[in-house]
């Protein structure tokens, strides 16, 4: 359901195919303008509020390519959708395509059900990007109980005094004399706030801001020069290297307190405020990756648990499609990428998710897993910008009748399945590859016959890639253990929840997803 009508712009010489997209878009609630060539889609352009562009290539007097190119030099025009619909279907043009500032790209004769859904796709990461697509590094907007504080000095008087001062204050301060051991303590450690001295042997602290400045894991996390060196010409220069402050050795142990309470605080409401604009953004855009309730299906108890990363919207999917009154199938999905931009690019995923299984079910009834994953690879590899993007999916399909489930995946985790009158937990691995990085993803399904309290548990990489404060991963034997040793009694999500928490102290780096099925009957 489109919220508030787009404008179209549909450009291409043949009569007959600009028809056939006005016709589809505005029976889908678009609003298309029609230009026969260049000219008259750059004054359409100028005189009306384009959202998208359809574009053929070939055409007389400027080409699609070129056209385009002169639509990216224009300011206002940098982020405007732009399709190509062209019968050129070479890995050559298709380079070309994304050459001249295009997203995507779609092949005559296309299907109508694929271009709207590329059309709606990208609508919808513009709307987000142009609400969003300003702001950086959100991966690092979330609260936390206790603060990590990396303290750098050569002088071990000066680290005992601070360090004392500062855990007595409540921070996790960790501490290293040297530029090297501070650098592998950045690289283990998630830490909140640096603060290094300048003057020290072999490196100083100017080198140890040099090094971290050329990392964008590290440049951002807020950085305090801590020092006896105080001519302006020094305090300057640590300026200019982009710290939070500058703060003199002589000023004491409490004035630095002080100076560090300050900018956790600030840090704290700044990434309060983008964690509620994002939560306002996810609800008036009224679209879900996630649902919030899991399905009642006969014969079996389904439930899934997704944290999002410390309340921010990110790349992990879950969908259930009730395929006919004995059959339901359940997706778990997970985009490769950095937190709100990850969410944006699921969004695209699930579309194709939805749209592969409505195609697989026009044209088959066996309702195949690997049918169904093999369609959103198409989708997916056909797609110039979502392509780009990795992400693992797994497909289950549950009959209630036979009490079968398949399974196949694509670049996913082993799902867990046990056994509960053998009392044996095996996992079960799918040889798909990850979406849209090979045209045919080899996918295949395997089959598994239930039994009364069987358990399947799939979970994306987020469960086990979970870290300790030390930097252990949770890993995924320790997933397999959770399963092997609950008793009948025990919910599977809830004690992997509960264990997870345990483990990372409640501070998680990715968003948390999984999803068991038990047979009842």
């Amino acid at each position: 359901m489109i919220d508030e009508k787009k404008s179209i712009l549909v450009l291409d010489d043949d009569l007959t195919i600009r028809k056939l997209l006005a016709f589809h878009l505005k029976n889908n609630a678009y609003i298309p303008y029609e230009a026969s060539c260049a000219n008259e889609g750059f004054n359409i352009l100028k005189e009306k509020n384009i959202d998208l562009v359809l574009c053929d290539v070939t055409m007389d007097e400027m080409d699609g390519f070129t056209f385009c190119r002169t639509v990216r030099e224009n300011q206002n025009y940098r982020t405007l959708p732009f399709i190509f619909v062209t019968a050129k279907t070479s890995i050559e043009d298709k380079t070309n395509a994304l050459d001249a500032g295009a997203d995507d790209f779609i092949t005559k004769p296309f299907d109508v059900d694929e271009l709207l859904i590329k059309v709606r796709a990208l609508l919808k990461r513009t709307d987000i990007y142009k609400a969003y697509g300003t702001k950086k590094n959100i991966e690092n907007s979330f609260s936390k109980s206790s603060y990590k504080i990396l303290l750098l000095d050569d002088d071990p008087a000066i680290t005992k005094l601070f360090h004392y001062n500062l855990t007595k204050e409540g921070f996790h301060c960790v501490t290293a004399t040297n530029v090297s051991e501070a650098l592998e303590l950045v690289k283990s450690y998630k830490f909140d706030l640096i603060i290094s001295d300048i003057m020290m042997n072999e490196q100083d602290g100017y080198e140890f801001r040099d090094i971290l400045l050329m990392d964008e894991s590290f440049k951002f996390i807020p950085f305090i020069f801590l020092s006896s060196k105080s001519d302006e010409t020094d305090i300057l220069k640590g300026y200019n290297m982009e710290i939070t402050d500058y703060v003199l050795k002589n000023a004491g142990p409490k004035v630095i307190v002080a100076k560090v309470n300050t900018i956790i605080k600030n840090i704290e409401k700044e990434k309060s405020k983008i964690v509620n604009e994002l939560n306002v953004a996810t609800e008036s855009l009224r679209v879900k990756v996630v649902p919030d309730n899991s399905p009642y299906f006969e014969g079996f108890e389904i439930n899934h648990l997704h944290k999002p990363f410390q309340g921010i919207p990110g790349g992990d999917f879950i969908d259930y499609f009730l395929l006919d009154e004995n059959n339901l199938a359940v997706i778990l999905g997970d985009v490769m990428g950095k937190k709100w931009s990850a969410w944006y690019f699921a969004f695209a995923y699930a579309g194709y998710v939805r749209s592969a299984i409505r195609g697989v079910l026009q044209h088959s009834k066996e309702y195949s897993p690997k049918d169904i994953l093999q369609q959103v690879n198409q989708y997916v590899y056909q797609d110039a910008k979502v392509s780009e993007v990795f992400a693992t999916l797994s497909i289950l399909v549950i009959n209630k009748i036979s009490k079968t489930l398949r399974y196949a995946g694509a670049g996913d985790l082993p799902i867990i399945y046990k056994q509960s009158s053998q009392k044996i937990t095996q996992t079960i691995k799918s040889n798909g590859s990850l979406l849209g990085f090979v045209k045919d993803g080899k996918f295949t399904d395997q089959a598994i016959q239930l039994e009364k309290n069987d358990l399947i548990l799939l979970a994306t990489d987020g469960t086990i890639e979970a870290r300790s404060d030390y930097g252990e991963q949770f890993g995924y034997d320790k997933l397999i253990n959770l399963v092997n040793n609950l008793n009948g009694r025990q919910n599977p999500l809830e004690s992997l929840e509960d264990v997870l928490i345990t483990f990372t102290s409640g501070k998680f780096e990715d968003d948390v997803s999984a999803i068991y099925i038990k047979a009842l009957q």
